[in-house]
């Protein structure tokens, strides 16, 4: 094989996420789960969905990357908001089809860049709406009560303290 070959693939390979401690990293998992599972406990007590699949990353960019400028609540929450709106819009008028899913999911990206409230998870949404067909009231449940509720919780963990070095110690011992 050639060099070139090592070279590209050493390039594909190489990380540059930067390196979390264990702790920090249980840390972003946990509030993850209890971010989840806190919006599946809400909607069935309420017997509304707060829940849809882009929450899920969602959680990863709020628990694992809290500091991003996707992260933000207006990312999050505005995001969500624009795709899912541009997603009911064109399913209105769109068949499920290769080329509206595309249209669908590009407007997203361009109105959330336009808006500065650009959140990478909520380029799934318009397919969600396509896929399921939800009404209007998809907005407030669980898109928009959905969000907030996870801006609030990751908020709340992250106020938590993190004794940093505990797990790496043990581990390490």
């Amino acid at each position: 094989m050639s060099v070139q070959f090592f070279l590209m693939l050493r390039r594909v390979l190489n990380r540059k996420q930067a390196v979390e401690s264990i702790s920090q990293s249980i840390k972003a998992g946990v509030g993850g789960a209890i971010a989840i599972a806190t919006l599946v406990l809400i909607g069935s007590i309420f017997d509304n969905t707060l829940l849809m699949a882009p929450f899920g990353a969602t959680c990863v960019l709020l628990f694992s990357l809290p500091a991003s400028p996707l992260s933000q609540p207006i990312n999050v929450i505005g995001g969500h908001l624009v795709s899912i709106t541009i997603g009911l819009g064109l399913h209105t008028f769109l068949p499920t089809d290769w080329w509206s899913l595309g249209m669908a999911v590009g407007i997203a990206i361009t109105v959330m860049a336009v808006l500065r409230v650009t959140h990478p998870p909520a380029g799934a949404d318009p397919i969600v709406v396509f896929f399921s067909s939800p009404g209007w009231e998809y907005l407030i449940f669980p898109v928009v009560i959905g969000s907030v509720i996870l801006v609030i919780i990751a908020w709340a963990f992250h106020q938590l303290p993190l004794k940093s070095n505990s797990i790496a110690i043990e581990a390490s011992e």
